[in-house]
């Protein structure tokens, strides 16, 4: 199958649910995906035809979704996983960004010395959607003195804009809303 062909079959796996978790959005549910080992299986092979034979160390996943297929991902590609999580979940020392979202702010940390000095790092999430995230782990990688070679997201709400605050590639299976939910 080709990565579009494996695009298109993915996205028939989403679900919508409106004004989740406020009034006037419409939410996009991937989990869907992971019911079925096969559709999961294709996730995980879309990504991979994307990433081809590009050098990754390590596969960065963002809390919490990006750990439902960024552990698997990294297997496949002969990576290692590291988790970017909220603050207080991690033990030893970390480094700590503070980020926006849509809805406010929030923290990431990593924990230091975990991804070598020049790594070269795949970060995986969900969706992007503001880019605030997806930013503040970039800012975690830069932090380690490792390289973000890209940011992959299975989708992208593209009215967000969320890919001009990133500095370093950014691919997506698929486009998300135009723009949010009409009232």
């Amino acid at each position: 199958m080709s990565l579009q062909e494996l695009s298109t079959e993915l996205k028939t796996h989403l679900k919508q649910f409106p004004n989740f978790p406020s009034e006037g959005i419409l939410f996009e549910d991937f989990l869907p995906i992971f019911a079925d080992h096969k559709v999961f299986q294709k996730l995980i092979d879309a990504f991979k035809l994307h990433i081809g034979d590009a050098k990754i160390d390590y596969v960065v996943g963002l809390e919490s979704r990006g750990f439902l297929f960024g552990p698997t991902l990294a297997l496949q590609i002969g990576a290692g996983f590291i988790p970017i999580r909220k603050p207080g979940k991690l033990p030893g020392p970390t480094y700590q960004v503070e980020f926006q979202k849509e809805y406010g702010s929030d923290k990431f940390e990593i924990q230091q010395d975990v991804i070598p000095k020049g790594a070269k790092v795949l970060v995986v999430d969900d969706i992007l959607a503001t880019g605030g995230s997806a930013y503040a782990a970039g800012e975690l990688i830069k932090k380690s003195d490792a390289e973000v070679v890209e940011y992959c997201f299975v989708m992208e709400l593209d009215f967000l804009k969320g890919r001009d605050k990133l500095s370093s590639p950014v691919f997506t299976l698929f486009g998300g809303q135009e723009e949010k939910l009409q009232n």
